[in-house]
């Protein structure tokens, strides 16, 4: 694989080299017909500069992205009636330039802050040849120095020993090293004895990490991702905090390359590193082999805790730097998996990255992660996420927890009952638009906080694990890729304009997320929790104030939910759930009849991926039919039914396109997952096994299946909860879970 890598970049890199010798004269919006005059030096050269609207098209292109891929050159010259060579030749050379730009900034920074080191230690020399004393002016004899300049000297040496450190961390960074950049910012000190008490800070060097992907060219260029480190540590009078943060982020650096090794080495190495399993081909982590083959860069596993690890590959209808762009930023991400994340944010930017790309670039996240069951705690995590590009069109980002290096800089503690250990993705390009990634989940967790009855799904790693973001990444590509799609496979009864497609799958994610967020209790919604005696054991009933929410009722919310085993396979529950035709069988919204689906707006191959609209029978002549609109979703790792009544004039506002945000739903549904790869016996009590059962020899292949509902029990935000409201959502729950069962003759 390495040798294919060194090959591609060696042939890329000639014909990159070619094409800007090619295309240097065309900087300042030459077309590419002058690339081929100067070919023919008989002729005479016949300039034609772009018109100010081609080039504001082309720079607005570039910013949002540098490098186009060959479909964006072609309808862009298209539309702006030139020769794709001219495009590819104006975005080499606006590239060049941009790089140039950049590194005349750093040289002058460099240079800027090679003057102020050298002043500060001339003055300091100057202060050293001829000390004075303080209190009446006269010489000072040897020793006699001022408290001041001893904190001065004492501080001036240990932040040259920590720019010594940073160097070499940004060396590694780069794949070079910079040796002489240290020089030339830290000058000969004078010897003495002070100095060699305070020269060493206690932080060992770093080891070599061989990889087995080559380096990229882009690691060849400017300094501009570890400029933000050196320009952290200039040899100056800060104060303690500011060397302190200057630590914690070359402790940062440090962490994300020893990461960023063992995540590459996790993809590509198998035996014994990683074994092959009986059940379902999923790969089981050697734990012994794992602990002699890599150091743990966060410290030993806690007492109690416990580990999973998984790894998949699969492929991607996704290009590897739109998935960078979609991993490295946190809302793009959280969009992607709308269902894992409950929340995320980007708390700080430690690296940007080189020359405009993802490249280097390292910041620290917070997420909250979470399965669909009220069984199941959320993760909350705080961690390290790194990109480095390998070579050309191969990418790694990887994530590990930071609770460590938090602990060891004297941050206040807190209890953590989650880290994640190197994980993320390798991702590759391959052809027609598609990359191969595989997936490295990594983590330690303390089991005792989550439900007997998602242990064997959480241990295994189909719970967290990579197999579901995989799945997930694949299901949501490809529904992008066919929303996009000028082709897309219509089922409508009713005709949709484009804009109310949109509209209308824009109001289905917004019901997803809030039934996700009602299911989990993340801290996006203020859900307060009831501790009723009356309500059943595994059942978890919450509740909020709507309040000058447009999207939702006023009043007083009621949200509860519950997680069952049911022995029927995943893929059975799922059509029985989704299908409008036996809807009366479990739901009380049907009127006891069928449903008629009014549209369907296909978001997958599989006909489960879609959006629609279902209409319930009227009871009477008088009475108007209920329109229930209903997004479905499936994939390898699990499956959803997500529903809500709507109002029919504002549904008919959306359909044409209009503002869903004004649409009032409260969503209820169901999300159903594998009972994982443990054997289990037939569950005795609320469709919950018995602890003696768990992992038993009896195999019955099953199902988990979580029923929520939200409920607006109040129309005034100032009203009190009363006990009947409460259970009469418990009864409601209860009654869902047996009529499936019935329906689908489960034991009870």
């Amino acid at each position: 694989m390495a040798e294919n890598f060194e090959t591609s970049v060696g042939r890329r890199s000639r014909e990159e080299e070619h094409e800007s010798r090619s295309g240097s004269d065309n900087m300042d919006g030459a077309s590419g017909d002058d690339q081929d005059a100067a070919d023919n030096p008989p002729r005479k050269k016949r300039y034609h500069r772009h018109t100010p609207q081609q080039i504001q098209e082309l720079e607005a292109l570039f910013k949002e992205c540098p490098h186009p891929d060959e479909k964006q050159r072609l309808e862009l010259s298209r539309r702006l009636c030139l020769e794709t060579r001219q495009v590819k030749f104006w975005f080499q050379n606006r590239r060049t330039q941009m790089k140039t730009q950049l590194e005349r900034h750093e040289n002058s920074l460099l240079r800027q802050d090679n003057d102020k080191l050298r002043a500060e230690n001339m003055s300091i020399r100057d202060a050293m040849r001829n000390p004075s004393c303080s209190n009446c002016g006269g010489p000072a004899i040897i020793g006699d120095i001022s408290l001041e300049e001893q904190h001065l000297r004492i501080e001036n040496a240990r932040l040259k020993d920590e720019l010594d450190r940073v160097c070499a961390l940004a060396g590694k960074f780069l794949g070079r090293p910079i040796s002489s950049l240290a020089s030339s910012l830290s000058p000969p000190m004078p010897n003495s004895s002070l100095e060699l008490a305070v020269g060493g800070n206690g932080f060992a060097g770093l080891s070599t990490m061989a990889t087995t992907l080559p380096l990229g060219p882009h690691f060849e260029g400017g300094i501009s991702g570890a400029l933000s480190m050196v320009t952290q540590t200039r040899l100056a009078t800060a104060g303690v905090t500011g060397i302190d943060r200057s630590l914690e982020r070359s402790m940062f650096l440090e962490l994300a390359l020893a990461s960023m090794d063992e995540l590459v080495k996790m993809a590509q190495t198998d035996e014994p590193l990683w074994i092959g399993s009986f059940e379902g081909g999923r790969e089981i982590l050697n734990h012994e082999e794992y602990l002699r083959t890599f150091t743990p860069c966060i410290g030993m596993k806690p007492s109690g805790f416990v580990s999973e690890a998984s790894r998949e590959t699969g492929m991607v209808i996704i290009n590897s730097l739109a998935l960078v762009e979609t991993l490295m930023d946190s809302n793009r991400w959280a969009e992607m998996f709308p269902c894992m994340i409950a929340r995320t944010s980007t708390t700080d930017v430690i690296a940007s990255g080189m020359g405009g790309t993802r490249n280097g670039s390292l910041q620290l996240m917070n997420a909250e992660l979470q399965v669909l069951s009220p069984l199941v705690p959320v993760r909350e995590v705080n961690f390290l996420r790194f990109c480095k590009q390998h070579a050309e069109g191969v990418w790694a980002v990887v994530d590990v927890s930071i609770d460590t290096i938090r602990e060891t800089s004297g941050a206040p503690l807190t209890f953590v009952s989650c880290r994640r250990l190197p994980s993320g993705c390798v991702v590759q390009d391959m052809p027609n638009g598609y990359s191969k990634v595989t997936w490295v989940e990594h983590a330690e967790y303390d089991e005792s906080q989550i439900h007997q009855l998602y242990r064997p799904l959480i241990s295994s790693g189909m719970g967290f694990g990579s197999q579901r973001w995989i799945a997930t990444l694949q299901r949501q590509c490809e529904c992008l890729a066919i929303l996009l799609s000028s082709n897309v496979p219509s089922r409508d009864h009713t005709a949709i304009t484009t804009s109310g497609r949109r509209s209308m799958l824009k109001l289905a994610q917004r019901m997803t997320d809030n039934f996700c967020a009602g299911v989990c209790a993340s801290t996006v919604h203020k859900w307060n929790k009831l501790n009723a005696g009356n309500v059943d054991e595994d059942v978890r009933v919450m509740t909020r104030k709507s309040v000058d929410d447009p999207g939702e009722p006023p009043g007083i919310v009621l949200s509860a939910a519950t997680s069952v085993w049911l022995p029927v396979s995943p893929q059975r529950l799922f059509d029985f759930l989704r299908n409008e035709r036996l809807r009366s069988e479990w739901d009380i919204l049907s009127n006891g009849g069928p449903m008629q689906e009014m549209a369907h707006i296909a978001k997958g191959q599989d006909h489960g991926n879609c959006v629609s609209l279902l209409r319930a029978s009227a009871m009477n002549a008088n009475q108007s039919s209920m329109l229930i609109l209903q997004e479905t979703c499936i994939d390898a790792a699990g499956s959803l039914v997500v529903y809500a009544p709507v109002d029919t004039p504002a549904m008919h506002v959306v359909m044409n396109g209009g503002d869903s945000a004004y649409v009032a739903l409260l969503p209820s549904g169901f999300a159903i997952v594998p009972d994982g790869p443990g054997s289990r016996a037939p569950p005795t009590t609320n469709g919950v096994p018995t602890a003696n059962n768990v992992g038993g020899q009896d195999r019955v292949s099953g199902s988990l299946l979580t029923v929520a509902f939200q409920i607006l029990v109040n129309s005034l935000p100032t009203a009190k909860l009363t006990v009947e409201s409460v259970e009469t959502v418990n009864n409601l729950i209860s009654c869902t879970v047996q009529k499936i069962k019935a329906a689908l003759q489960c034991e009870s």
